[in-house]
């Protein structure tokens, strides 16, 4: 992309301490990139008015601020979902949108699973009890009974992207049949990879394990509601390491409470951080985790990287990898 002056790449909301890895990446076109860890949107406003391009990580990005920031034509957020991030807007200001969906595939892969065998191995309910000096290691078995051998049993996967896909391979390593609901993908995808496409409902009464890898829409948004959590086995399973609203809580909060399903473990929630009075945290049949799925050192710099990547491309008349409003590419015939 031809640009006059200087690029500007602010960084409104890091999780990180500093901006070396954009830097590293940015310097090749010799962008100006500025790091800021904002707390609101009226925030980016005052500090990004001059930015050509935007990092953002959760705060949302509205009509009203995007339309606010006349000089912008990218946003890169810097995570696999955008739901933050009004897409409409954006595209009817030619701002691009590029998520990084690639940085922590094998993170969140690998925590599911932790979370699935935790869950029906019930370890940490047999950890908090054996550290309280107590156990009686000949009988106290019967007091977590019933535990399941997980071979044989049938795993539901909502959602069959990367991470999907990469859930599917380590279940199927432990021998369990996998089911997928995903209506967006052909018949050929799970042929491939060797799984069942069934019906929501078909998947959430067969079941074993329900694991969550959908992103957040206005078709997925509490998708697992009463009615879907009713039709679930007592003895089964729900991980949602995808976003919180893709669960209804308050019925996922009754379900678990009244034994309708065995137990849950949740990565994310609804509103996060999650309140310190949320219901969740007097359940004893949940696993809880803040969001962290996807860390490891290597994601952490990963996201960044492949962040600033995408914008290194862009004023370099590349098109980005990952632009998620495609639509917007009309305004930009140039890019290659």
């Amino acid at each position: 992309m031809q640009q006059r002056g200087r690029i500007k790449v602010v960084i409104v909301d890091s999780a990180f301490e500093d901006a070396s890895v954009e830097n590293m990446i940015l310097k090749e076109i010799n962008a100006d990139v500025q790091f800021f860890h904002c707390k609101d949107e009226e925030e980016i406003v005052r500090i990004a008015k001059e930015a050509n391009a935007i990092i953002n990580n959760l705060l949302p990005m509205s009509k009203e601020t995007i339309s606010a920031l006349d000089k912008l034509q990218l946003i890169v957020r810097c995570a696999v979902g955008y739901d933050n991030i009004d897409l409409k807007a954006a595209t009817e200001n030619k701002v691009v949108i590029c998520n990084v969906p690639d940085y922590c595939t094998a993170e969140v892969a690998d925590h599911t699973l932790g979370l699935i065998l935790s869950l029906s191995r019930k370890i940490p309910w047999i950890d908090s009890y054996t550290k309280k000096g107590r156990a009686d290691f000949s009988a106290d078995w019967k007091n977590f009974a019933p535990i399941y051998r997980l071979n044989g049993k049938t795993a539901g996967i909502i959602g069959f992207g990367k991470i999907g896909r990469e859930v599917a391979k380590r279940l199927k390593a432990f021998g369990l049949r996998i089911l997928v609901y995903d209506p967006y993908l052909p018949q050929k995808i799970f042929e491939n990879f060797g799984v069942a496409p069934v019906a929501l409902e078909d998947l959430l009464k067969t079941s074993d394990i329900v694991s969550i890898h959908c992103p957040l829409t206005k078709d997925t948004y509490h998708l697992i509601s009463k009615d879907k959590l009713g039709l679930m086995k007592k003895t089964a399973i729900l991980v949602n390491v995808s976003r919180g609203p893709i669960v209804d809580e308050e019925a996922l909060y009754e379900a678990l409470k009244n034994n309708l399903i065995q137990s849950a473990a949740l990565d994310v929630f609804e509103k996060e951080p999650l309140e310190k009075n949320s219901p969740f945290l007097k359940l004893k049949n949940v696993i809880i985790t803040p969001h962290i799925a996807w860390y490891s050192e290597e994601a952490a710099i990963d996201s960044r990287k492949f962040a600033s990547e995408e914008i290194l491309r862009f004023f370099k008349g590349v098109k980005p990898k990952n632009i998620v409003n495609l639509e917007v590419l009309k305004y930009y015939p140039q890019l290659e």
